[in-house]
């Protein structure tokens, strides 16, 4: 009796449909194919034309890696390059620094660099830092999302620190608020005036007068906050709409560039806040009292 079975199960094996046993195979051993979305392309740094030096270059840059490695220290790690004299003043991480630099063309160097004498949990990194500003012979800068970096080379030309500069040029000026909390404002009254380099703001509604200063926190990318804001205190039609306004000021922790007419001020959970569009203010006033 079990010969037969066996003779029969064979059999059904001999003359199974070809189709059956090529579906078997085929749910056992078909890969699953996986579309994947293609990535959206990932900017790179660009180079920056150096034109003027003593205007581009002048300043404070934070060091963010040290010999392609990020740097982390108890203090910040910053040069400030003074071309009043050619000085360098700074932190390597723990100490004050101070020093001279020489610059020519793409060729950069520093001397006479000198430390204060604070004993440093992290002794290491302090003076890898100073062993490679002795080692710098030439640098470039290269850009990227509206941050700078300069980039200190070696003799061979090999980059062995990066530093950033916060460059918030593009949010100077006239601006009239087009959105807040996600909502387009209906009111064309809500303006602001933004001067990164005296590092104060200024807001205009349809009855206030709003000044305030600027704070940037170089360690952070795109950090800025608007503090001290304070009103004239007249009392509008629409003064809820520039309360909020001021709420909105006062989260600011970041901005970014949205295109060459439009940027986004965010709160610390990177939520944005408020949306600026640039206007020209003076051709409004203009044809204001054009208009009367």
């Amino acid at each position: 009796m079990r010969k037969l079975i066996a003779c029969g199960l064979l059999l059904g094996l001999i003359f199974a449909p070809a189709g059956a046993l090529a579906d078997k195979k085929t749910k056992k051993y078909e890969k699953q194919v996986v579309t994947i979305e293609e990535a959206a392309p990932v900017e790179t740094p660009k180079p920056v034309t150096i034109v003027d030096a003593a205007t581009q270059l002048y300043g404070e840059w934070t060091v963010v890696k040290l010999r392609k490695r990020d740097i982390a220290t108890p203090n910040r790690a910053y040069i400030y390059l003074d071309f009043n004299g050619n000085r360098l003043y700074g932190n390597n991480g723990c100490n004050t620094i101070n020093g001279v630099f020489t610059l020519q063309g793409s060729s950069m160097g520093f001397d006479k660099l000198i430390a204060s004498n604070e004993k440093c949990s992290n002794a290491s990194t302090e003076r890898a830092v100073m062993r490679a500003l002795d080692e710098v012979r030439s640098y470039d800068v290269t850009s990227l999302y509206n941050m700078w970096y300069l980039n200190l080379k070696n003799g061979k030309g090999q980059v062995i620190m990066t530093l950033r500069r916060q460059n918030l040029d593009f949010l100077n000026g006239s601006w009239r608020v087009k959105e807040m909390g996600g909502s387009n404002v209906a009111s064309k009254d809500l303006k602001l005036v933004i001067d990164v380099e005296m590092l104060t703001i200024n807001a205009l509604t349809k009855c206030n007068i709003i000044n305030g200063v600027i704070t940037v926190d170089p360690s952070q990318e795109m950090d800025v906050e608007f503090e001290d804001l304070k009103s004239s205190h007249n009392q509008c039609d629409d003064i809820d709409t520039e309360t909020q306004m001021l709420i909105n000021l006062e989260e600011t922790a970041s901005c970014k560039k949205i295109n060459d007419n439009e940027v986004a001020l965010l709160n610390r959970d990177g939520t944005i806040v408020m949306v600026l569009i640039h206007i020209d203010l003076k051709a409004e006033r203009r044809a204001q009292r054009g208009g009367q």
